[in-house]
């Protein structure tokens, strides 16, 4: 029996992805895999047995990559799963950057009483008159599965759209719309568009990378949309651009002490990726990879070990194998079976940073000594018979 934990709660319907051989009301102390959301996890004391963490969702910053890593536990995520949840509150929030419905709203509720609130109303929505975003210019920065599909829907709503990726892969160069105009300078983005939505992860590199430079190129009355992360924008740097004008709303999804009593913004409590859709999605891509890792070794989407799959075994056993990216590495695996007379049929090697990940497809069972010889050597992790 596999034990699951959940530490947060996860969608039925992906929980009913795992067969009768999963247990998924384990508790984290006997868990051989782990299913979280939002539980921050570098507190907690993970069993050594724990073999891999399948996040619900993009970020993880909430989980200890380098620890799990070294403990030989793959941490998984399910990028573009709740892509479209996030591209719809990115939609909403450029209408509402563009509308003053906010207060609008507020001055319906404060105004409820009025026997001639509809006369009044007339006079009063003269100060909340908005702009419309058809033709105005929009810099997404980062063009992921979040940054593809805020492109092409701002396109179909017919605006002109700057799209910023130093690193486009060519699945999403063929994703997005060819109206959509790649550009090479992200200060073009900001010097040139009236809006600019943020969607790349955060990392050490990318905390505060909007900052005061690229404030001071901005266009006076710019609405900046922060759905990715509260880490990405400086905190500092944009209170004075709200206060000076230089932006004219900021929409984010984090509510931060120094940003919720600041006027002309607009904060939700992290709500990108709350739908039904999105949570469901999201936990069927990760009890699948979770399997998949499990049943077959096969890693797709970890973040702190290669991708590497070799499909269903076919032959009398497979091997998987953590190990550190040094050299000779696979020759001291493939040693060790070749000096027991095992032949290995198939096998793939992949690196990432400072890890690697070997599979190995064997004509025979592998042998027990053969297993032991390879965990007893050195900048070896965690050795694994999957079948």
């Amino acid at each position: 029996m596999i034990n699951v934990a959940c530490l947060n709660n996860i969608s039925e319907k992906g929980l009913a992805l795992f067969t009768s051989g999963y247990n998924t009301k384990a508790e984290l102390a006997d868990a051989d895999l782990v299913l979280v959301r939002s539980a921050k996890m570098h507190d907690l004391t993970l069993p050594e047995k724990l073999l891999a963490i399948g996040r619900a969702g993009a970020g993880v910053n909430n989980i200890p990559l380098d620890a799990c890593a070294e403990a030989g536990i793959v941490v998984f995520n399910t990028p573009g799963a709740n892509a479209n949840a996030v591209k719809e509150e990115v939609i909403a929030a450029l209408l509402l950057g563009s509308r003053d419905y906010v207060d609008a709203m507020k001055w319906v509720e404060d105004n409820k009483e009025d026997a001639n609130i509809a006369k009044d109303a007339e006079k009063a929505k003269k100060a909340f008159a908005g702009r419309e975003i058809m033709g105005k210019k929009l810099g997404v920065i980062g063009l992921g599965a979040i940054g593809q599909l805020v492109c092409n829907a701002a396109v179909s709503l017919g605006m002109e759209v700057f799209g910023y990726d130093p690193y486009l892969s060519v699945n999403a160069a063929w994703n997005l719309s060819s109206k959509v105009e790649h550009i090479e300078n992200v200060n073009d983005i900001y010097r040139q568009c009236d809006y600019i939505t943020i969607h790349v992860p955060a990392m050490d590199s990318t905390k505060g990378m909007i900052g005061r430079e690229a404030f001071d190129l901005m266009k006076e009355g710019v609405v900046l949309i922060n759905c990715a992360r509260d880490t990405l924008v400086d905190e500092p740097a944009l209170i004075d651009a709200v206060k000076t004008g230089r932006v004219a709303h900021y929409i984010t999804d984090f509510a931060t002490p120094g940003i919720t009593e600041l006027p002309h913004t607009i904060i939700f409590p992290h709500l990108g990726a709350s739908t039904e859709e999105a949570e469901e999605n999201c936990a069927k891509m990760a009890v699948r990879q979770l399997r998949d890792y499990v049943e077959n070794g096969n890693i797709v989407n970890s973040v702190n070990f290669p991708s590497c799959t070799m499909g269903v075994c076919h032959t009398a056993s497979r091997v998987a194998v953590l190990h550190r990216n040094v050299p000779s590495m696979i020759s001291r695996i493939t040693d060790a079976f070749g000096d027991a007379g095992c032949n290995i049929a198939n096998m793939s090697n992949q690196s990432k940073g400072a890890y690697a990940y070997t599979l190995l497809d064997l004509d025979v069972p592998a042998p027990e000594e053969v297993i032991k010889t390879i965990e007893s050597r050195k900048d070896i992790i965690r050795v694994r018979v999957v079948k």
